[in-house]
């Protein structure tokens, strides 16, 4: 299975692909689309959609696995990144790519075994359990690939297996 996580932003969006095959993951990809502060909003979010989809079309994950947003202090901030992460998910659907959303807590506890690790522990098991050399950066990257591994870890099933192959046929009906 092919993986493809995703950590949602606005200025930074992390994404990670990776094979998920017999419990072992291989890093096949990972990078950030990142737009300058100074350009015009809604040109980021044109510029992040079209990434996203030649990312899928490079790719062609069998999943994607995206960071559910949680509450932050900033609303402005917030309001942005759900923005952003709209355009994400609408990239991901346009690709015809079933999406997965997890929450920093089951990404946590997929990855660390404990849904309150802290960051540096969640970015050093997901450089373990990929055996790279170093973590990825940005943060954002390291985090996708943590979402990816989540996914893996909890989608792996057999069980989710199944319920990503209905969604996909469905998938298939609907866009006919």
């Amino acid at each position: 299975m092919i993986i493809l996580g995703i950590d949602p932003g606005y200025a930074i969006v992390g994404w990670g692909c990776v094979r998920y095959e017999h419990g072992r993951f291989t890093p096949l990809a990972f990078g950030a689309v990142t737009t300058p502060a100074g350009m015009d909003f809604a040109v980021r979010l044109e510029y992040i959609y079209e990434e996203l989809q030649l990312l899928c079309a490079k790719y062609t994950p069998d999943a994607a696995a995206v960071e559910r947003l949680y509450f932050q202090n900033n609303q402005k901030t917030a309001i942005d990144v759900a923005q952003a992460r709209g355009v994400t998910l609408l990239a991901l659907k346009k690709s015809g790519v079933p999406v997965f959303e997890y929450t920093p807590l089951q990404v946590k506890s997929a990855v660390c075994g404990f849904g309150r690790a802290q960051k540096p522990q969640v970015m050093e098991m997901t450089r373990r359990l990929l055996n790279l050399k170093d973590v990825p950066h940005p943060d954002d990257t390291a985090d996708a690939l943590a979402i990816a591994i989540c996914h893996g870890q909890t989608g792996g099933t057999l069980l989710k297996r199944n319920l990503l192959k209905q969604r996909m046929e469905q998938q298939r009906g609907h866009d006919k």
